[in-house]
């Protein structure tokens, strides 16, 4: 886009109408569809100091003639990064509805709080295309997102209604909410110390030398760190009750993805250790589908973690002792790999316009669980095979999936092989573990 003037333009700042036309003309071939009132329309309050765009904090300006402004080239920079972002529709995470998650507090810090605006509107108005039609002309973005474009309503069993986002939009979304949080500590910070530092009889608030009256920091000052181990070897049901973890957990980016702000404490649910604090993201992609308790089914999204991301992956959940020694995975995520690495080949094609295509659906069960591996038998299966076939492809005793999972890591991951077993691991408790239960539920919840 050209550098032209933009109405409203005094000294490199905008007024706020000006900047949301600019905001849609730089989004306009943006893989994330943006809308109008960003800078203007609620979840945007710009009296506070701010507006969230993207997961860009552009500060607010209050010139001499009491009109509230924003910097052009802050909402130039916003719309830079929100282009360089692409999106795979067919990779989607589920936002809500959850069975049973707990009621989450208002966060103070944060004006965003994007799942729950989202699940309001959609429960609150029926749904979509209901809300869409009541209310015609209204903008609905979050950060400047128009999220209702994006936003796909599934429907099991002919009843129960998901609404699920693209990966790269939850990502970017939670990026923002953090980037909102990280700018408002920072603001108080300033305050604070403004308050401590200068006379009762000084304004708190400095006025440049043209007469403008800034309202906050330039942005966050707060940055992710990277997480290096700090919590191994720690179990979640001991870690979970200390105070301030999940702020702690906030403060690390994403162990997998390295690139979103934590959200969670991803455990090992069949020894009981903490791995690393992974984003909702991560956290979602991470979680087997189950049918049953004992019965899951592998989906797409394990391409991604067997084939894409392998390394990372299997990194993170070596991150648990137990299952670094044991040179596995729990039993649900080696079930998945059985079914979608090991099986491959037996799983039959049909033909299709370009080439042949998988049969049916992949779900595969288990009887006995890894306490009695003699006994424990994963059983593989295709279903909605088009031709009305359901047809069980092998029978793997638990012993050679594991067997044969050890042999595929070391010559897909030998950096992540070559540091598990029991004889490359100190702190291997000296009593065996038992299988706990799966506290995480159906939510996102922290804790």
């Amino acid at each position: 886009m050209s550098e032209r003037v933009m109405p409203g333009r005094t000294d490199g700042l905008i007024t706020l109408g000006a900047a949301d036309a600019l905001w849609v003309e730089s989004t306009a071939d943006s893989a994330v569809p943006t809308a109008p009132g960003a800078f203007t329309c609620s979840p945007s309050h710009a009296r506070v100091g701010y507006v969230l765009v993207g997961s860009h904090v552009v500060a607010t300006v209050r010139t001499s003639g009491g009109q509230w402004s924003v910097p052009e080239v802050e909402v130039r920079r916003a719309a830079a990064e929100l282009n360089a972002v692409g999106i795979d529709r067919q990779d989607l995470v589920r936002i809500g509805p959850f069975r049973g998650a707990p009621r989450q507090e208002c966060n103070e810090e944060t004006r965003l709080r994007w799942r729950q605006r989202i699940a309001r509107e959609l429960q609150e108005l029926g749904g979509p295309e209901p809300a869409a039609r009541r209310e015609v002309g209204r903008p609905y973005h979050l950060a400047g997102i128009d999220w209702r474009q994006i936003l796909v309503e599934q429907t099991r069993d002919g009843t129960q209604r998901t609404w699920w986002l693209p990966r790269a939009v939850v990502r970017l979304l939670d990026a923002a909410e953090h980037t909102e949080t990280q700018w408002v500590q920072a603001a108080r910070t300033r305050q604070a110390s403004a308050g401590v530092t200068e006379p009762p009889s000084r304004p708190r608030q400095a006025r440049a030398c043209d007469g403008r009256q800034t309202t906050g920091p330039e942005g966050p000052t707060a940055s992710l760190r990277p997480y290096n181990g700090e919590l191994e070897g720690q179990l979640y049901s001991v870690l979970s009750r200390k105070p301030g973890t999940s702020r702690r957990v906030a403060g690390w980016a994403c162990a997998v993805c390295r690139t979103a702000p934590a959200a969670v404490l991803d455990h090992c649910h069949e020894h009981g250790y903490v791995r690393a604090p992974v984003c909702q993201s991560c956290n979602t992609q991470e979680r087997p589908d189950h049918l049953y308790s004992n019965d899951i089914r592998v989906a797409s999204r394990y391409t991604r973690l067997f084939h894409t991301d392998t390394d990372d992956w299997l990194r993170h959940w070596h991150r648990c002792p137990g299952c670094r020694a044991r040179n596995t995975l729990p039993l649900p995520h080696l079930a998945a790999w059985t079914a979608h690495i090991a099986c491959r080949s037996l799983r039959p094609t049909h033909r299709a316009s370009r080439g042949r295509k998988p049969c049916g659906v992949l779900r595969v069960s288990w009887t006995g669980s890894q306490n009695a591996p003699r006994s424990c038998l994963l059983t593989v299966a295709v279903d909605f095979c088009p031709s009305g076939e359901h047809r069980v492809l092998a029978q793997v005793p638990y012993r050679e999936a594991t067997e044969r999972f050890r042999i595929w890591l070391a010559e897909t991951a030998p950096a992540v092989a070559t540091a598990a077993g029991p004889d490359r691991l100190d702190g291997l408790p000296a009593q065996f573990r038992p299988v706990i239960a799966d506290t995480s539920g159906e939510g996102l919840s922290l804790f």
